[in-house]
């Protein structure tokens, strides 16, 4: 065990850090680690600080907290376990970019690989990559070996990365990964993701297949806000036809709107679907006050929804995602640790806890977040939502019969067009050759029509 969750008992307080909400069950919750995660650094002026991650986890041990759970430090992911998703050239570039030697390389294979400002190349990239998709793999093992009902590893739920290259501040999908490992054993997988930022990476290896299901709460804007993907009409394809949901939200959803929406969507699905594993992405970017985000929502709002799904009692995997004002991002992680263990925290942070300023001005675990933001999320847009996602749980008819076997991540690109897209254009472009015919022999217009 590293220092990460040395705990000195002389400087407990004498008030209870955390009162039980359920004495008749206790879930069986491990908690998986790597205290290098928190190490690296993307750059002085990149949104994304690792170092949440040491908050986090100091935050949980001053609760005592680590205590109650299954503690594992963790392991490296394997290029075998990460060449599970991605492709054999990109994770053998990840293994091999430095600062040193980025410089050497031409400028189409840096746009190729997409890395840039957003996914800068930093000194131990590969590393870091490695130990976080290495977690989240360890978290998914115990679960498929029954050694938890809840797994949780908040340094993974990179959901942006693609199959062959980096993408929003994520190198290695882990949860892409994890889904993977968990379906030998699972034969349906529902992803639900909260993170400000539509969970692109993970719906798109997933777009043809039934055997997972992908549900995303997000800010969309379209092309003006980051992944520019995630509209209502994005459901999947072929096979994986409506087993994809987005719900697209605007700035400023505040608690009540945002936790009446997900439970009316989550709690029809989830019957319906009948998911035997679940994966929570919990990115905090979606709280009030978050450096990218413009959502309103309170440290509470967002564990109610972590709770709801929790309530189900199916095995959990639950992970870590955006979020980008770090003292508000360890906050979250912990109260919804405490969640996961069926506790409430109290309410002030503790005094033991190293870098307690960091918490300053208010060193409550639930300081005011919804102050900020106008709520552009209207009564009859949410309903029009909540329905037309009912409405796509309704075609799907139930919970597929699954084979095992069967092709799970697609081996053509989805992203590319459909032969009816290919077909359309065609014709689109046979109609603009006939106007520029016409425009050139009026005469021939008998030719044509």
């Amino acid at each position: 065990m590293t220092s990460t969750f040395e705990y000195d008992e002389s400087t407990k307080p004498t008030y209870p850090l955390f009162e039980n909400l359920n004495s008749t069950y206790k879930p069986r919750v491990s908690y998986h680690y790597n205290a290098g995660v928190s190490k690296y650094h993307y750059g002085v002026k990149h949104p994304m600080k690792p170092f949440r991650l040491m908050l986090t986890d100091h935050l949980v041990s001053s609760y005592g907290l680590h205590k109650i759970m299954d503690l594992y430090e963790t392991r490296e992911a394997t290029k075998e376990e990460m060449e599970s998703f991605h492709t054999k050239d990109y994770i053998e570039f990840l293994s091999k970019i430095s600062p040193e030697n980025s410089g050497r390389l031409s400028r189409a294979t840096l746009e190729k690989f997409n890395v840039g400002d957003d996914c800068p190349i930093f000194h131990g990239l590969f590393k870091y990559a490695s130990m976080y998709a290495g977690a989240t793999l360890d978290a998914s093992r115990k679960l498929n070996n029954q050694q938890s009902d809840i797994a949780i590893n908040w340094s993974g739920g990179l959901h942006h990365a693609k199959k062959a290259s980096p993408s929003g501040f994520c190198y290695v999908n882990d949860i892409v990964l994890a889904a993977l490992d968990l379906l030998r054993y699972h034969p349906r997988l529902l992803y639900i993701d909260i993170d400000l930022h539509h969970g692109d990476g993970v719906q798109e290896a997933f777009y043809t297949t039934d055997r997972v299901y992908t549900a995303s709460f997000h800010k969309y804007c379209g092309e003006y806000f980051f992944p520019g993907t995630g509209d209502v009409d994005e459901d999947g394809i072929d096979k994986g036809k409506h087993y994809a949901l987005n719900v697209p939200l605007n700035d400023g959803i505040d608690d009540d709107s945002f936790i009446c929406l997900f439970k009316a969507i989550i709690d029809p699905l989830i019957n319906s679907y009948k998911p035997t594993v679940i994966i929570l992405q919990c990115g905090a970017d979606s709280l009030g006050h978050d450096r990218l985000g413009a959502f309103n929502l309170n440290i509470k709002a967002h564990g109610e929804c972590a709770k709801f799904v929790k309530s189900f009692g199916l095995p959990l995997l639950v992970l870590g995602g955006g979020g980008y004002t770090p003292k508000n991002v360890s906050r979250l992680w912990t109260y919804e640790t405490g969640i996961m263990n069926d506790v409430l925290l109290n309410e002030e942070i503790p005094h033991n806890i190293p870098f307690r300023d960091e918490f300053a001005p208010d060193l409550s675990l639930y300081p005011v977040l919804d102050d900020l933001y106008e709520n552009k999320n209207s009564k009859r847009y949410l309903e029009d939502l909540r329905i037309r996602s009912l409405e796509n749980i309704r075609y799907m008819q139930g919970a597929p019969s699954v084979r095992m076997d069967a092709e799970i991540i697609p081996t053509r690109d989805i992203r590319g067009l459909t032969e009816e897209e290919e077909e359309a254009i065609k014709e689109w472009n046979e109609e603009d050759e006939r106007y520029k015919l016409l425009n050139d022999d009026v005469s021939r217009v008998g030719e044509f029509y």
